[in-house]
């Protein structure tokens, strides 16, 4: 399978990769704007299956054609997307910056739309897309103070992932969303420095790289928690 991960230079997203990349029948591209960081994920493949290529997400909207033609130079086809990149500012909404809140709307929310329109032509009929929102963004859940702009963002991404499902019926390709509780990650302990997660990010990676594979058996157009508790 040809699979496309974004924020694969650490956390989850990493995980996830060096998950799929033990079956040598996995062809993974890691995507995120560290080429450093990138390149040692990469170069721990023991089945060297791992390729990489940097793109700063924030700025992907003015370029996109840019995208398309990079990984087409690395897939022809593609079977599984998770997007997976975040970002995320721990501030109360009255302090948020438009920098910041305009940041974290254009990579968690815009930049995925953009990967998808733009790889439309190459993904194949029965592939997956997997968006990764947060509990943050699941309605109905608990808002914590500090996390306005990020849980909208999340929300926003969980919402048009329903609409896609159903846009994409006809291609027959599936679109489902993960909501995440927390893991283990750099994001997670710079935001909120000292908390410890309930699952570490080895062990989430795992269950997205493994739902990205089966998910799409029996799900299409569904918003899924993924968390020990539902606050």
């Amino acid at each position: 399978m040809n699979i496309i991960i974004t924020g694969g230079s650490n956390g989850i997203g990493k995980q996830a990769a060096q998950h799929l990349a033990n079956d040598r029948n996995n062809n993974i591209l890691i995507i995120g704007r560290d080429n450093e960081k990138l390149a040692k994920v990469s170069d721990k493949s023991s089945n060297r299956n791992i390729c990489h290529l940097a793109i700063d997400l924030r700025d992907i909207h003015k370029n996109p054609d840019l995208l398309r033609v990079s990984i087409e130079k690395i897939f022809k086809s593609v079977d599984v997307l998770i997007n997976n990149a975040g970002t995320l500012f721990n501030r109360k909404f009255s302090e948020t910056t438009e920098e910041e809140a305009r940041e974290m709307m254009e990579v968690n929310f815009f930049a995925p739309m953009v990967i998808i329109r733009s790889l439309l032509p190459i993904i194949k009929s029965n592939a997956h897309i997997v968006n990764i929102s947060s509990m943050g963004g699941y309605q109905g859940s608990a808002k914590f103070p500090g996390l306005s702009y990020y849980s909208a963002s999340k929300a926003a991404l969980a919402c048009i992932t329903e609409c896609l499902a159903g846009e994409l019926q006809e291609k027959k390709i599936f679109v489902n969303c993960l909501a995440l509780g927390s893991a283990g990650t750099e994001m997670l302990e710079k935001a909120f420095p000292g908390y410890q997660a309930p699952v570490t990010a080895e062990e989430m990676g795992k269950f997205v790289a493994d739902f990205a594979l089966n998910g799409c058996r029996f799900f299409n157009g569904k918003i899924l928690p993924v968390a020990l508790i539902t606050p």
